[in-house]
């Protein structure tokens, strides 16, 4: 379990690495450099649209990749998305910008951001069902909520370096080359994973499907015939921790890296020291879920980020490091209280013939719906003076649509999901 939960935490960490510099550099550089015919709001609503295009292609590669997971394994998932995820990345810092080759610029930033998102889109969902279909009955939710933790060392290695970064150069230099140096970084995660990788074997869940000639020919449309209605209340669900995370993460960075008063590296160190709080209470919480159930957790995370919304845009809103650094925290610890057991919830309520396609696909869709807008929405909200607090009523609203499709869906932390496995104690 030890060697599995690695190579899952390894791959998602990596992966979501990818993922989440692109966002940062979206709030800090993107904009003049692939789009400066546009003025600087609008530059970093254009910047924030190709961003969005990575959230709309996440789903799509869940469809392909769990297609794949369901009829060939989940394993030859994990190698094959880490490759384009990481190559698409490297390309990104390799890419020319608009004073050097006109329109191509921003349509190419837009082809590689495609590919990174549908990268990611099969990532999670490899990388959760390796370790949940492994892991023993009553500890599904610590096992599973390790590739969860990924996400939080990914972005703290994407925002440490533009941190050191955007430190240690001058403007110029930063919007020079700068920028380019954590896109290009990714490829030596991404090779340092593909090793990591290589001894993993493919799961019990999905030995037995073998073995009994029992895989789905047709995975997705199997979902559809099935499970759709619960593909849609899992995404609904999900939709508001995507909100309040990539409120959390992207859209405070550029709101107030606007703010002379505090500036992109003052940000930068106050989300990595919330976000450094978020990954140490992932284990804690992922225990909790395994001994009181999915369902109240993730019920408790939704609830937290709805009543935390305007305290914490009143905290941003202050201008003082620490005050924003609790903000930023407030949220994160209750997105995590929910997302910790996610990779278990999503893994039982899916049977294994469709799991890594149902799985996968209802938790990238949750991020089209929370995820996807987020920056632009929450940009569009900010604009003028005073506290932003239409961002809050956003956060809040999303949290209400959430908790109402959480009520909807079962309790699962019972459930076995290998035939013959003993239900949860």
């Amino acid at each position: 379990m030890v060697r599995i939960a690695a190579a899952s935490f390894a791959g998602t960490a990596i992966e979501f690495y990818d993922f989440f510099v692109y966002g940062t550099a979206a709030a800090l550089v993107l904009g003049p450099l692939f789009f400066p015919g546009f003025s600087p709001i609008a530059g970093t609503l254009a910047a924030f649209a190709t961003y969005a295009v990575g959230f709309v292609s996440r789903p799509l590669g869940a469809v392909v990749f769990g297609r794949l997971g369901d009829r060939r394994g989940r394993r030859p998932v994990l190698v094959v998305s880490l490759v384009l995820t990481g190559v698409a990345t490297v390309l990104v810092g390799l890419l020319p910008t608009y004073d050097r080759i006109g329109v191509a610029a921003p349509i190419l930033l837009v082809v590689l951001r495609f590919c990174q998102g549908f990268g990611v889109g099969g990532e999670w969902g490899g990388a959760v069902l390796l370790a949940a279909e492994h892991a023993p009955p009553g500890r599904r939710a610590l096992w599973a909520g390790i590739p969860q933790a990924g996400p939080s060392l990914g972005f703290l290695l994407a925002n440490g370096l533009m941190l050191i970064l955007s430190g240690s150069l001058t403007d110029a230099q930063f919007h020079a080359w700068g920028w380019r140096v954590p896109f290009l970084f990714a490829g030596v995660l991404a090779a340092g994973g593909l090793m990591l990788r290589a001894s993993v074997e493919e799961t019990p869940a999905f030995r037995a499907l073998v073995a009994d000639n029992e895989t789905s020919p047709s995975p997705v449309a199997e979902l559809l015939r099935g499970h759709w209605r619960l593909v849609l209340l899992t995404a609904g669900a999900l939709a508001c921790g995507y909100v309040g995370f990539y409120l959390t993460t992207t859209w405070s960075l550029q709101y107030a890296d606007d703010r002379p008063t505090v500036g992109r590296t003052t940000m930068l160190a106050c989300i990595m020291i919330a976000v450094t709080g978020m990954a140490l209470v992932t284990p804690l919480f992922a225990v909790v879920g395994d001994r009181y159930g999915r369902k109240p957790m993730c019920l408790v995370g939704c609830a937290g980020m709805g009543l935390w919304a305007f305290p914490m845009l009143g905290l941003l809103a202050t201008g003082e490091p620490m005050w924003m650094t609790l903000g930023c925290l407030g949220t994160l610890v209750a997105f995590m209280a929910m997302f910790s057991v996610v990779g278990a919830y999503l893994s039982e309520m899916f049977e294994p013939r469709v799991r890594c396609t149902g799985a996968s696909t209802a938790y990238n869709l949750g991020g089209v719906l929370g995820g996807a807008l987020t920056p632009m929405v929450a940009t569009e909200l900010a604009r003028g003076d005073g506290t932003p607090w239409g961002v809050a009523a956003y956060l809040a609203g999303a949290a209400t649509v959430s908790a109402t499709c959480l009520l909807l869906l079962p309790e699962t932390y019972a459930v076995p999901v290998t035939d013959g496995e003993p239900a949860a104690a």
